[in-house]
């Protein structure tokens, strides 16, 4: 009998541990990089006399990128290994993110917020894939769902150093320290093994004569099979249910902490605080998620958290002014919008069981970031929205797409418990 494969062990072992370590703190820096920008937007906007709807086309730009990366990393991913490419990921953000600093203008700061969005794609797929792969599947929910507490913990990190250090340092060194995570590759590059169940399928193919075969194709043809018969129906499902819940975050996110501070008045150290209240519930609803869908399956899961968001999302923009004169109340609804988040966690376990070892990350990528891709247009429709009805007018359509998200997960099969091998 041969060695196992670590996702067939029956526990996870301190290996398991350092995989998911470094996968968790990549996915903790990667959303740090990305959002630390939209605290940073006003003061930029101030010193380079930016509009709203161009600071807008700038975050659109990163989210545009992440698209781009998502396929290109994750096709990376599937022909040169999980570990080599996790690190490439983190210095392409890392360095994006160091070059923001840097800017002195529109055009600028807008590419090099998309060098930062090509790191920012392929690190979720690359990460959730390494975890997905290596887990043994009765608790590859659980330690899925928990690498995505890196987002909640990201976010409340960007509003720690956007909501009270920036006025102290300055927007410039924010981006500045925020290279720090590329030391991340020296602990990756010393301590982690590649995915076994990649380097398997990798030997068995060059023994088949297989390999050849493969290099002499298309080099995208890991991206084109997602469009073949076997693949195409799931890959639709699966890029629709992301566009959906990702349009959810996003209509939410990109501009909350400006919602807090120009339609309601609160200081910026205020929204942080608030924004550091909602990541608390985040945390705990990534880290519950997990235990959630292992038990109830993943259909429920993403069910229950998706109109948990919803009703958070309604009652701090809708009727905000019902509630806003009971504090308890109106905290413990935007709490609720980011445990309703937790449904992200879903994302790499269920992605993991549905595509095969040969386009897992090319999926995962592709599927994941083209949909957040598309939200390049949302800050934009969002500050078009609030001229007219103000950007809780426009914030408020997340909770029509966190619905949209809980109805549709059910088209998917459930894939609760699917083990995975070589082949699958």
């Amino acid at each position: 009998m041969g060695t196992l494969l670590l996702n067939e062990y029956e526990k996870p072992t301190g290996k398991h541990f350092e995989i998911l370590l470094m996968s968790w703190a990549g996915w903790v820096f990667d959303f740090y990089d990305l959002i630390l920008y939209t605290f940073l937007l006003i003061p930029i906007g101030k010193e380079l006399h930016f509009s709203n709807v161009e600071l807008s086309y700038v975050l659109g730009a990163s989210l545009a990128a992440t698209a781009v990366g998502g396929v290109i990393f994750g096709f990376l991913s599937d022909r040169y290994g999980r570990r080599s490419v996790l690190q490439w990921t983190i210095i392409t953000y890392s360095v994006g993110t160091f070059l923001s600093g840097l800017s002195t203008g529109f055009e600028q700061l807008m590419m090099f917020r998309i060098i930062t969005g090509l790191g920012v794609g392929g690190e979720w797929a690359t990460g959730q894939t390494y975890v997905g792969e290596t887990f043994p599947p009765k608790v590859r929910g659980r330690y899925g769902a928990f690498m995505q507490t890196g987002a909640p913990v990201g976010i409340a990190l960007a509003s720690v150093v956007g909501g009270f250090v920036e006025p102290i340092i300055g927007w410039r060194a924010c981006f500045f320290v925020s290279i720090l995570p590329a030391l991340l590759v020296i602990f990756i590059r010393k301590r982690l093994p590649e995915s076994d169940l990649w380097l398997e399928r990798k030997r068995l193919i060059a023994e088949d004569d297989l390999l050849k075969k493969s290099k002499e194709g298309f080099i995208g043809n890991e991206f084109i099979s997602l469009f073949s018969a076997p693949h195409r129906k799931l890959f639709f499902q699966s890029l629709i249910l992301a566009v959906f819940d990702m349009s959810a975050y996003w209509f939410t996110y990109s501009w909350l902490p400006g919602y807090l501070h120009q339609q309601r008045q609160f200081s910026m150290a205020k929204s942080a605080a608030w924004l550091l209240l909602t990541q608390a519930g985040g945390f705990l609803g990534y880290f519950t998620f997990g235990f959630v869908a292992d038990k109830l399956g993943r259909r429920p899961a993403y069910s229950i958290y998706s109109f948990i968001m919803a009703l958070g999302l309604v009652m701090v923009t809708v009727l905000w002014d019902k509630v806003v004169f009971r504090p308890p109340i109106i905290l413990s609804f935007m709490f609720l919008v980011g445990f309703g988040t937790g449904m992200f966690g879903g994302y790499g376990p269920l992605f993991s069981e549905l595509f095969p070892t040969t386009i897992r990350n090319t999926a995962m990528g592709s599927a994941f970031n083209l949909a957040r891709g598309v939200q390049f247009f949302t800050p934009v429709i969002i500050a078009v929205i609030a001229e007219k009805y103000g950007l809780g007018g426009g914030i408020s359509l997340a909770a029509v797409f966190a619905l949209l998200t809980g109805a549709w997960i059910w088209t998917f099969p459930e894939t609760k418990g699917k083990k995975l091998d070589v082949l699958s």
